[in-house]
């Protein structure tokens, strides 16, 4: 086999083969995810500190007290004489197993990782009345991984010597938002927000050719890299629907449609030819047909003196994505459409207690199942979190608060694939995520005339 053809099967294999064995991460990166290989990497949750505690849900929230980075319609809700600020940061703790299977029987691999970073930036001030603007800067996703599959081709063994590719990459996609929400009548709202997504995401391969058999060692490194650089605007609308709304308690229905649509990454690629010269061997610029999907987005929000409780539904149409190319020998990979379930509740005891601090807290626990937007070889990995917090008012009376919540997540299982009658093995991947949350300004009267006798 020549060494050009290698390289071929090494550009081809970097998007196609399932990591055999994922190693521990040393760099600074955000994401930690043999998964996170494809695509536009690892999704990030939206919402804030308080909205994450309860799983996420935040579609039909109307609040003068945070904000609501999730349905533009809900800055119509903003105060008149206020302005509300959210500033959120979390860490994480990774965990990965895989069982590999070999000619000495099973054995478990197992690699770790933490992070820490911040998660959004947000604000919302009034225009006019019943009229807002909202702005958010969050995470959209997150590529980070170190991992390497050996070489099965009886043919390269036996004219090269044994292969090892070796992957790696990290990377982030920002979203930045703007937009307007106006309560067009009483008890109707609607939202509209321009969707800013940019970032860079690196991914480089290598070769190592242990016991090499070819003359002089001129193959032992072939390396190559992508560089996917983003800047792409989209579209979101939303509305919000009060359907019990009194002074006691608000019911709203709350919907949002994402627009979606393509990407088109600027993606510059190198391959490398591991000579004493590093001879380039490939060097092209052009753009990626990678698309976001068109999301939709249902959801129910109760409030009332203590006790709050949301149910959100999420649709994500990512079958529009071509599936990449199959490699004889490599993990299938295909997109899927995929839909999400978040459930939240939020207590407080009571708002108003002078003498008792903790009957002011806020405390929250929500749910979130759903599935991972590729399938490998046909098989759906199933994803879920159980999340917690509670929010600390500031001052009495103060709408003010200092949000912490923790959150457990799994993707994925132990199980096993079956390719050309090798047995590869899943990676389980499950975290912990920290994370706090800080709401101000909103008891400030920003916009107050003051007036001297």
């Amino acid at each position: 086999m020549t060494v050009r053809r290698l390289i071929r099967r090494l550009a081809a294999g970097a998007l196609l083969v399932l990591p055999v064995s994922a190693m521990a991460q040393t760099s600074s990166i955000n994401a930690f995810s043999p998964y996170s290989m494809y695509g536009v990497g690892e999704l990030h949750t939206p919402g804030t500190t308080a909205m994450r505690s309860m799983g996420g849900v935040g579609l039909g929230m109307r609040s003068t007290l945070m904000v609501n980075p999730l349905n533009p319609a809900a800055y119509s809700m903003t105060p008149q004489q206020g302005f509300l600020f959210d500033f959120g940061i979390e860490g994480t703790n990774f965990y990965n197993s895989q069982n590999k299977y070999g000619t000495s029987g099973q054995t478990t691999s197992r690699t770790s990782y933490n992070m820490f970073n911040f998660h959004d930036i947000a604000f919302q001030l009034p225009l006019a009345k019943r009229l807002g603007l909202g702005f958010s800067l969050t995470p959209y996703s997150s590529v980070g991984y170190r991992v390497s599959a050996d070489e099965q081709s009886d043919d390269i063994w036996g004219n090269i010597g044994r292969v090892q590719y070796l992957y790696s990459g990290e990377g982030d996609i920002t979203e930045v938002k703007l937009g307007i929400g106006w309560e067009i009548f009483k008890r109707f709202s609607l939202g509209v927000a321009a969707q800013y997504y940019w970032g860079d995401l690196d991914r480089t391969y290598q070769t190592s050719v242990a016991n090499n058999i070819v003359n002089g060692g001129t193959v032992n490194t072939t390396s190559g890299t992508d560089n996917y650089a983003i800047s792409r605007i989209k579209m979101q609308i939303g509305l919000q629907a009060d359907l019990i709304r009194s002074e006691q308690r608000l019911l709203t229905l709350g919907a949002t449609y994402d627009m979606g649509g393509n990407l088109r990454p600027k993606v510059t690629r190198s391959v490398v030819a591991g000579d004493i010269y590093n001879t380039p061997v490939r060097g092209d610029t052009t753009r990626m047909a990678t698309k976001l999907p068109a999301q939709v987005g249902l959801g129910l929000y109760y409030q009332d003196a203590r006790f709050v409780a949301g149910v959100d539904y999420v649709y994500q149409n990512w079958e529009q994505n071509e599936n990449p190319e199959a490699v004889a020998g490599a993990v299938n990979v295909a997109y899927r459409n995929t839909s999400t379930i978040k459930v939240g509740f939020e207590y407080t005891p009571n708002r108003m207690d002078v003498r008792h601090y903790l009957k002011r807290w806020s405390y929250r626990v929500g749910f979130r199942y759903g599935t991972f937007y590729q399938t490998f070889q046909g098989k759906t990995l199933p994803q879920y979190a159980v999340t917690a917090g509670f929010g600390m008012p500031i001052r009495f009376l103060g709408r003010s608060s200092l949000d912490f919540g923790v959150e457990f997540g799994q993707r994925g299982d132990n199980s096993s694939l079956r390719v050309d009658n090798r047995q590869i093995g899943l990676v389980r991947q499950q975290y912990v995520k920290f994370s706090v949350g800080l709401t101000l300004f909103g008891e400030d009267q920003w916009f107050v005339r003051y007036k001297y006798d």
